[in-house]
């Protein structure tokens, strides 16, 4: 995967930690993720195996563990602290899914961790290119979204940019047919899908897309859903709209 290169070195108050089985398993196992220090207790650690002798690794119970993460955090016996990963060009991106037709999704001002690492799941889940969110409104990596993400966030490419509709305008000339997701929308999305290379974009709930976000789609659809419910949560609106691309794909 093409990177745009390290970071500034980061203070270890500022390395995010990682806590649960699975998001410390998959940061060892990512070769693109510097896992700088593991705490566990010595029945997790011992089901991990080996370790690389360059991570300092110190033996803990469970309520020093709990010392190291927010309050009632599922820490499983696992806490890591990690660095974060390198940041990742768009270009790069569409360049990878030139010859395929996996979805991507774009997030509009979506920053709840929970909200974020569930779609990244899902986009693991769906076989999704990668997902793109404006830097400025978009949660950091955290142990939270970590564990929400149950091991995609180390799978599934984050591109984080600073211009959500530029970052459209790019997306659109690498053929990917837009459809922003919105109750507003004039057709259901299995209406919307068709030949082109489909990218998803989804606001946050509540507020939805910005205007400007929804002037860069191509259509504008909804899922079609009861009355009885005015809106999904937009992980759920995610999960279910990357399986209508799928089921629609192997039609």
């Amino acid at each position: 995967m093409s990177r745009r290169g390290h970071r500034p070195s980061q203070a270890p108050a500022s390395r995010p930690r990682f806590w649960g089985r699975h998001p410390v398993i998959a940061a060892l196992a990512n070769p693109e993720r510097t896992v700088r220090r593991i705490w566990g207790t010595r029945e997790a650690l011992a089901a991990l195996g080996p370790l690389p002798n360059t991570i300092p690794v110190t033996f803990a119970d469970a309520a020093d563990l709990g010392r190291l993460v927010p309050s009632d955090a599922p820490h499983q016996g696992l806490v890591a602290e990690v660095d974060p990963l390198e940041d990742i060009w768009l270009g790069d991106l569409l360049e990878q899914g030139a010859g395929d037709r996996r979805p991507l999704l774009v997030l509009d001002q979506v920053t709840d961790p929970h909200n974020v690492g569930a779609v990244l799941r899902s986009a693991a889940a769906f076989d999704a290119l990668g997902i793109v969110t404006q830097d400025r409104h978009a949660p950091p990596e955290s142990g939270a979204l970590a564990r929400s993400a149950s091991g995609a966030l180390e799978t599934v490419p984050w591109v984080r940019v600073v211009n959500l509709a530029r970052a459209l305008e790019e997306i659109a000339e690498a053929s990917y047919w837009r459809i922003g997701l919105t109750g507003a929308g004039s057709v259901t999305l299995a209406e919307a899908l068709g030949p082109p290379k489909v990218c998803l974009v989804l606001g946050a709930e509540g507020e939805g897309m910005r205007q400007n976000t929804e002037a860069h789609c191509d259509q504008l659809a909804r899922l079609p859903i009861s009355p009885k419910v005015e809106s999904l949560n937009v992980s759920n609106a995610a999960a279910i709209a990357l399986y209508a691309v799928a089921t629609s794909a192997a039609a």
